[in-house]
């Protein structure tokens, strides 16, 4: 964690009830937790996050697992908070207008790479396209850091489905980042977006 303390450490003082430990965990999350849910179309992100940890904190007595499984449960429970919000409100998602400080939390490994490259607010203006299941897809991995099996377990899809998402999604994006470029580029030699095949393929 970027807290300077073990994991453990910290998740046990935070199951034993110390506050100190639960401000921790909640620093750790809940900036791409919110992200998530803003980019997403929550009405009242903030407030969603919030219902979202308090399910966390509540729960977290019984949780067994790593930094990863952790990250995993959360996002599971922020999903779950986030259709609970669409059911509510009996609309249709939009893409939030302002994507927020999400620098920080794009992920690196070569799956998404090309996102990390793109920047925060071009994959925000662009993932605003994308079907709602791509989409997810796309910000679980990128904000929220989780591997494709855990994504999985959120989203309750299969894995070949998660991957099959992962792969039109990021091809969507390159996509439309080639014909920005085209556009912007009129009369100048242009020599074409290209990704590593890896990029669009599943670990």
């Amino acid at each position: 964690m970027r807290t300077g303390l073990p994991f453990d450490d910290v998740l046990a003082a935070a199951q034993a009830g110390a506050a100190w430990a639960f401000e921790r965990l909640y620093r750790e999350l809940a900036p791409a937790v919110t992200g998530y849910l803003r980019l997403h179309g929550a009405v009242e992100p903030d407030d969603l996050a919030s219902e979202t940890f308090l399910g966390v904190f509540t729960g977290l007595a019984t949780f067994s697992g790593d930094e990863a499984g952790l990250r995993a449960w959360v996002f599971t429970i922020a999903h779950r908070r986030l259709m609970d919000d669409w059911r509510r409100r009996s609309r249709r998602p939009q893409l939030a207008d302002e994507p927020g400080d999400l620098t920080a939390h794009l992920g690196g490994d070569v799956e998404d790479d090309v996102l990390t490259r793109l920047g925060a607010e071009t994959v925000h203006r662009l993932c605003g396209e994308l079907p709602t299941d791509q989409r997810s897809v796309l910000l679980l991995r990128i904000l929220a850091d989780l591997t494709v099996e855990q994504v999985a377990d959120v989203l309750d899809k299969s894995v070949p489905s998660v991957k099959a998402l992962q792969r039109r999604g990021l091809r969507a994006l390159r996509d439309r980042l080639e014909r920005e470029n085209s556009t912007e580029r009129v009369g100048a030699p242009r020599a074409p977006f290209r990704t590593d095949p890896a990029m669009t393929r599943a670990r």
